[in-house]
């Protein structure tokens, strides 16, 4: 249990701060949409759609499954940042934006995460 944790916790690390550069990426700013949260999201997602397909296809071992996506992609993508971020927008009289920025974030994230099985499981 000790060593599982270990792994989560050094492929959270990873996952975060590659999360945190994307993030200082100046993005159209221009727009309230949040973009960069969102593209770290759907990369996320599509991340952990191939994590799932490899893993499946090529009985990867556990601990890297654990590394990889419970650690990375977790420390990689956001909900609390996507969740915060949609709460501003509606504060700031965006529901139009946050309506279109949390139905864009479900529709792409879960076709991001069944993308690779329908690209390479054919």
């Amino acid at each position: 249990m000790i060593i599982e944790c270990l792994i989560v916790g050094l492929g959270g690390a990873v996952g975060s701060v590659i999360r945190y550069l994307i993030s200082l990426i100046p993005i159209n700013e221009t727009t309230t949409f949040p973009v960069n949260t969102f593209i770290v999201n759907v990369i996320g997602a599509l991340a952990i759609g191939v994590i799932v397909f490899y893993a499946a296809k090529n009985n990867l071992d556990e601990n890297w499954i654990l590394f990889l996506k419970v650690g990375i992609c977790g420390g990689f993508t956001t909900f609390s940042t996507f969740a915060i971020e949609t709460g501003a927008l509606l504060e700031n009289g965006d529901a139009v934006i946050a309506f279109a920025y949390v139905l864009l974030s479900i529709i792409v994230g879960v076709f991001a995460v069944f993308l690779p099985d329908l690209l390479l499981n054919n």
